[in-house]
């Protein structure tokens, strides 16, 4: 066969396989796996999965769900993001801003919850295709954060009422707050006690493992350490397994002390394609199009934030972990993630942050732990879910509680008041708005960041300075909305005074030129014209040069330097 048709051949098979490693990220590290790894993805996996399946329970709650929605949606990730994650820490699952999101869209109706999943998939699968993962940096840090507060402060009193044992409480943030304190006096003192001695419980566990990194903790033995970790992270299924055996006893003797999960579905969930209809209690069938109506702005921020959480989540372990991932990759490993959930009846996932932290701190060595953590919820489903009759939805509260209480991050606030007032301003409206409406609250932080966004890019700050001749610089780009005010500012300092005066514009932070700029130079240049003054350009750059040469804009001059052009104005004016 001819040599070039061969070298040909292979460039193309390099090309293909290259492409294909592209897509499916474990093509690069399945071929280097080693038994050590398996090892150390074995015991991160078991680790997880135990951290897993009593948060799965506790956000289903959350999301106004059965208990078994959470663990439906907790096992597919471990799946797919092996096959195309690029991260060798992240875990996909629920978590409690996801559950709070998909509760405000859908109202805890589990047909519709599945639905929304298939939707936020095929969204966030599209955008992965189109590359369009710039988007996620128009959401500002402020916007997140007031989000992410606003988030935790909902969650947490949200459960407020499991742990005092109430009923009938409306899940409307001002409402609940009221209807809480209003109802106090029907707490039960069975789940006071447990909610509250969960919560100690879970707060003295998460302190004892902050402190076994602090140099201040006395010297001990490297097992006792080891021992206390395992506790300490393991803690939610510790305390969920002690608190569902509390409640068991009580009930075999006849006392019903305690709020329980009650009956749950067992088994593992039918693989179906999600319903796109639903039928309402009184028999009307609601049609797709009704329910996508019904979703309204949740099925553009649902998506949005699930990637927004774990891209944060992925770049910071990979920045702490010394490795990279690759941005668009991790939006399809998310969206295929939530397109097959839901033919499991599983709600909208994402990364969670405490999960992937304990992964990381295991010492997993690559997405395979994924794999042994749904494993283990897949057998919870098939063997353990008689079990979750007896859990006491105070301890899950507590469970809830302890893992959205860090989410509060008062610093923040101090940071950027310190750093940049205006900043304060999409976080205290993203904040606020979010107690009304979630979705609500992030529209509004949103806007007002782009807001202040154009604002910047319409009035760009122009330091004016007099050396006989104005010398006018930009301090940033020259865009179409910003050349009403260059040319507010030309015209009142330099044309409109009794004595016009000629101007030199620094243009070296210029770096694109639109047809409007153009057109509004041109008018520029003819009234200096008119009134026998100069306008001329500086420190152009090449490109920006080339497109006003081709626009053959009339009295165009232009110069190298500032001190070139006051050079060539003084002389113009000893000519003069």
């Amino acid at each position: 066969m001819d040599r070039p048709l061969l070298r040909q051949m292979s460039a193309s098979g390099c090309c293909s396989y290259s492409t294909l490693k592209a897509w499916l990220p474990i093509l690069s590290w399945l071929p280097r796996y080693k038994l050590k790894w398996l090892q150390m993805d074995l015991l991160a996996g078991i680790t997880v999965g135990l951290t897993t399946v009593p948060q799965a329970l506790a956000y289903a709650e959350v999301a106004g769900l059965p208990v078994q929605y959470g663990l439906y949606s907790a096992f597919m990730g471990g799946f797919i993001y092996t096959l195309l994650g690029t991260s060798k820490d992240v875990t996909l699952g629920p978590t409690a801003i996801m559950s709070l999101l998909c509760f405000s869209v859908v109202g805890g109706q589990p047909h519709r919850a599945v639905l929304l999943t298939l939707l936020c998939g095929l969204i966030q699968a599209v955008m992965a295709l189109l590359r369009l993962g710039f988007l996620l940096d128009f959401i500002s840090f402020p916007v997140i954060k007031g989000f992410t507060c606003a988030a935790a402060v909902t969650i947490g009193f949200g459960q407020v009422k499991n742990i005092l044992g109430l009923k009938d409480v409306p899940h409307q943030f001002f409402l609940e707050v009221y209807y809480t304190f209003y109802k106090i006096p029907e707490a039960r003192i069975g789940d006071v006690v447990l909610g509250l001695l969960c919560l100690a419980v879970l707060v003295m566990l998460m302190f004892m493992k902050m402190g076994l990194g602090s140099e201040d903790v006395p010297p001990c033995s490297r097992l006792a350490r080891k021992l206390v970790w395992a506790v300490a992270t393991m803690r939610n299924a510790l305390v969920v397994v002690a608190a569902s055996l509390v409640a068991f006893s009580w009930d075999a003797y006849g006392h019903h002390v305690f709020t329980i999960t009650g009956k749950t579905s067992q088994g593992l969930p039918p693989f179906r394609p999600p319903p796109t209809s639903d039928t309402m209690a009184n028999g009307t069938v609601v049609s797709f199009g009704e329910i996508v109506e019904d979703f309204g702005g949740g099925l553009a921020v649902i998506p949005i934030m699930g990637l927004l959480e774990s891209i944060a989540i992925a770049k910071a372990f990979a920045s702490q972990n010394d490795y990279r991932i690759d941005a668009n990759q991790e939006l399809l490993a998310i969206g295929v993630t939530n397109i097959m959930g839901s033919f499991v009846s599983a709600y909208p996932v994402t990364g969670s942050f405490g999960r992937t932290a304990v992964n990381s701190q295991t010492g997993v060595c690559s997405p395979a732990g994924g794999i042994v953590t749904s494993v283990i919820v897949l057998l919870s489903l098939e063997f353990l879910m008689p079990v979750f009759y007896y859990i006491p939805k105070a301890c899950l509260a507590a469970v809830i509680i302890c893992a959205v209480a860090p989410m509060v991050d008062y610093h923040v606030v101090a940071n950027m008041w310190r750093i940049r007032k205006l900043d304060l301003l999409p976080f205290v409206v993203t904040f606020l708005m979010s107690f009304w409406q979630v979705q609500y609250g992030i529209i509004a932080g949103v806007a007002v960041s782009g807001a202040m966004l154009l604002y910047n890019m319409a009035r760009p700050q122009i330091k004016v300075s007099d050396h006989g001749v104005l010398v006018m610089e930009l301090s940033s780009g020259l865009s179409f909305p910003a050349t009403e005010h260059l040319s507010h500012i030309i015209h009142t300092q330099a044309l409109q005074v009794s004595l016009p005066r000629s101007v030199v514009l620094d243009c070296h932070h210029v770096s694109v030129i639109d047809y409007t700029v153009i057109s509004e130079l041109r008018d520029l240049l003819r009234q200096f014209k008119l009134r026998d003054v100069q306008l001329v350009f500086s420190r152009l750059q090449p490109s920006v040069l080339e497109v006003l040469l081709a626009a053959d804009l009339q009295g165009l001059r232009h110069t190298d330097s500032v001190e070139a052009a006051l050079q060539m104005e003084s002389e113009n004016l000893l000519n003069d």
